[in-house]
């Protein structure tokens, strides 16, 4: 009984981590608590025969699957079918970052056009540009917080401050002032970024 416990736990457990699932999403799945998944992963309880089809039909294999130690064609048939399913969401999200990039900067081309065609003796028009930068760095920001490596983060809000005191340093010399030592505000900037890098990431281990 130890034995088909620990096998029906294995199975359990590998099959809920390939589909990207937490233990709380199986259960709701199967209208059962969280515990109970826990308790079946921990090796504490067997389920029953018809909670064990409704994993089955969960994941798409077969009650056999789930109590046999032994299927590596199963499991090589299905995990590449995962994979492929992970990398097109993947891949979906990355396009949409990126065009949500470009969407940043067609607002500062239209309004480039704009701006220039009214008044063409003004530099102002480019300010637009300018500050598409780190406008787009803020979108790519956000993204990648929802979707992507967290990790990142600390790179682009680097780029995202230094972008920031260069437009508003093109901004202050377009009206006539010329501040280069705004850029030193950049510097105890930079180091409270990596500071913050080096917490989050000593937190994690």
């Amino acid at each position: 009984m130890n034995d088909l416990k620990s096998v029906i736990a294995d199975n359990i457990t590998q099959l809920r981590r390939s589909h990207g699932m937490t233990q709380a999403e199986l259960a709701e799945k199967l209208n059962y608590t969280d515990k109970a998944v826990s308790k079946w992963e921990r090796r504490e309880s067997l389920p029953d025969i018809t909670v064990l089809k409704s994993i089955a039909d969960c994941f798409g294999v077969s009650v056999d699957y789930l109590i046999s130690a032994e299927h590596k064609n199963e499991i090589s048939e299905e995990l590449p079918h995962e994979d492929t399913a992970q990398d097109l969401s993947s891949k979906n999200r990355g396009f949409i970052t990126g065009m949500s990039i470009m969407l940043v900067w067609l607002v500062a081309c239209i309004a480039f056009v704009l701006i220039n065609a009214v008044d063409k003796s003004s530099a102002v028009h480019w300010l637009t540009v300018v500050y598409a930068v780190p406008a787009s760095l803020i979108v790519w920001l956000i993204l990648n917080s929802i979707w992507f490596n967290v990790h990142r983060n600390f790179l682009i809000i680097s780029l995202l401050m230094w972008s920031l005191l260069l437009a508003v340093y093109l901004t202050l010399l377009i009206a006539g002032a010329n501040m280069p030592l705004l850029f030193l505000i950049g510097l105890p900037g930079q180091a409270i970024i990596m500071l913050w890098s080096g917490i989050r990431t000593g937190s994690k281990h």
